[in-house]
């Protein structure tokens, strides 16, 4: 990353700060964007407690999508679970097949309001690109390191511990990264279902034809998944650093 982007980033993330600390110390960029008198900053409740909620709720349904589609490529990229790979996309596809909105109305009489069914719909749709990044980082090591870690005496533990999955992190991280940011934007729909997220913010805008609020919360959004993206993109290139490859520039 360029000095002048990673300038850009930190001015980006002083103001992102320094709006959720004092929200009203911006009542001067906002009002022009309202009609009526509506207030100018959200007044529904706190920005801050909602970017940290989100911030959760993506967290979790990340995390637990990352155990599944990486245990999954795992499996199947052994020998013994060989022939139950497209079974394991056909699951990974499962999220990509239904749309968040449709997974949070199935969600909903079973789980009831709330974050339970957003973390559900968030799971789901993240599944698809951490399975494929694994199973390509996995797939796809040069054989020589393979034949040379079986040379060793290595037990296929011990070479998928020390070798295989060091070796695929930088992919796999990739795709979580992806996972991560794709959340980052779903997870406003489930303030449709009562979660406690930025989605909040904007339903309240649209409701009271109020742009202000609209724009607060995408740009929030917006701010935090940049971030996020950066954040695993800093952690992508120390890992292709350590697995002895030279990280493209971003």
């Amino acid at each position: 990353m360029s000095r002048g982007a990673l300038i850009v980033r930190g001015i980006a993330l002083v103001v992102l700060v320094a709006f959720l600390m004092t929200p009203q110390s911006f009542t001067w960029l906002f009002a022009p964007l309202t009609i009526n008198n509506a207030p100018p900053i959200y007044n529904q409740g706190s920005l801050i407690e909602l970017a940290l909620n989100h911030l959760a709720i993506v967290a979790v349904a990340t995390v637990a999508a990352t155990i599944v589609a990486v245990g999954l490529a795992i499996f199947v990229s052994r020998p013994v679970g060989a022939e139950f790979l497209s079974l394991s996309r056909s699951i990974a596809n499962l999220g990509q097949t239904f749309p968040p909105i449709a997974v949070l109305a199935l969600a909903v009489p079973v789980l009831g309001f709330g974050t339970a069914p957003t973390l559900v719909a968030l799971f789901l749709y993240g599944l698809l690109p951490i399975f494929e990044n694994a199973l390509v980082g996995l797939t796809t090591l040069p054989a020589t390191v393979i034949d040379a870690a079986d040379g060793m005496g290595m037990t296929p533990l011990q070479r998928l511990r020390s070798v295989e999955l060091p070796l695929a992190l930088p992919v796999i991280l990739s795709g979580i990264r992806l996972s991560a940011v794709i959340s980052m934007g779903t997870a406003t729909i489930g303030s449709t279902v009562a979660a406690r997220t930025l989605g909040e913010v904007i339903i309240a805008g649209l409701t009271s034809n109020n742009f202000a609020f609209v724009l607060q919360g995408g740009a929030i959004v917006a701010a935090l998944a940049v971030l996020v993206s950066d954040g695993f993109g800093v952690v992508e290139r120390a890992a292709l650093k350590r697995a002895g490859r030279v990280p493209t520039a971003a």
